[in-house]
Parts: C-alpha cells; sequence; structure tokens
C-alpha cells in the first residue's frame, strides 16, 4: 500500500473540504499527488478501482470522493478505471472506531457484482482511496475483488492516519 502523506494539517483539511464541504476541485491537486507517489513507487498495475461509498452517502453528498480522486489518477497514469466495487450495506464512519471495530465494521460490506467480475477478472487492481486508518477497509475490498477473480490487488491513498 501506498499513500502520498500523512493524514494532517493541510492534507486533512484538504480531504474534509473534499468530502464534506463539497470542493470536488481538489480531487484534481490531490489525484495528480496521488499519481505522482504511484509512479514513483513504480509498483504498476491494469486498472483502478476507487473504494466506494455506500449509495446513501452518495445520494446526500452528490459524489464519491474516492472515485473522483481515481479518475484524476487514471487521466494522469493512462490506466482505466472501473467502478467494481459495491457496499453492500451502509458501515459506521471509521474514524470513530478502534481497530478492532474497524475490522468488524467493514467485514464483508464489499462485494463486485457479476456484471464487473469480467473487468476484474485475472487483472492486477489498484484500489484508490481517500485515507487509510488501520487498513480494514482496503483488505475488505482486496478480498472481494481476489474473490471475484482478480489476479492482484494494491492500493493507493491522498493521505495515512498513523
Amino acid at each position: 500500500m501506498e499513500w502520498v502523506a500523512p493524514y494532517n494539517a493541510l492534507l486533512r483539511r484538504a480531504i474534509h473540504a473534499l468530502k464534506y464541504g463539497g470542493e470536488q476541485r481538489l480531487a484534481r491537486p490531490l489525484g495528480q499527488l496521488v499519481a505522482a507517489r504511484w509512479r514513483r513507487a513504480g509498483r504498476g498495475g491494469e486498472l483502478l478501482v476507487p473504494v466506494p461509498i455506500h449509495r446513501d452517502r452518495r445520494r446526500e453528498r452528490g459524489y464519491d470522493q474516492a472515485e473522483l480522486v481515481a479518475r484524476v489518477v487514471a487521466t494522469e497514469l493512462g490506466l482505466p478505471v472501473v467502478a467494481a466495487l459495491r457496499r453492500r450495506r451502509a458501515t459506521a464512519r471509521q474514524f470513530a472506531l478502534d481497530r478492532t471495530e474497524r475490522r468488524g465494521n467493514v467485514a464483508h460490506a464489499f462485494e463486485v457484482p457479476a456484471t464487473a467480475r469480467p473487468a476484474v477478472a485475472d487483472r492486477w487492481v489498484v484500489l484508490v482511496d481517500d485515507v487509510v486508518t488501520t487498513g480494514a477497509t482496503l483488505a475488505s475490498c482486496a478480498h472481494a475483488l481476489r474473490a471475484a477473480g482478480a489476479l492482484a490487488v494494491s492500493a493507493v491513498a491522498v493521505a495515512h492516519e498513523r
């Protein structure tokens, strides 16, 4: 897993503005930073899959911040974006939970619908997210993608909370 920087100060404010303040324009510079990090890390990958928010949260927000960032990364790296994951159920927001609660909160929360399985089968998938804390969400997403036939799953995020 790769990330641009620790989740603090300016980066925290930018991500909060994107997620909760409607500042969708921030997806561009954040996505460019993610693409630059992935390029330097030299990890490869065949397609990008954003970590999805639940449909109810997307409806209230009007967009999915990880998807916006992933689209910028895709343009920068010349890789396709596939919205291959779906949240089966709404989950509590991870920031308020401890490590064990976070794992339980997102366990089996993601699936790859049958229509998206051919897009990920035998492919190296790169997950894209805004903030990683314990990695429980990424692990749950990776599990669903591997179960759907993905050959390998890597991840890159804007920030990592330590």
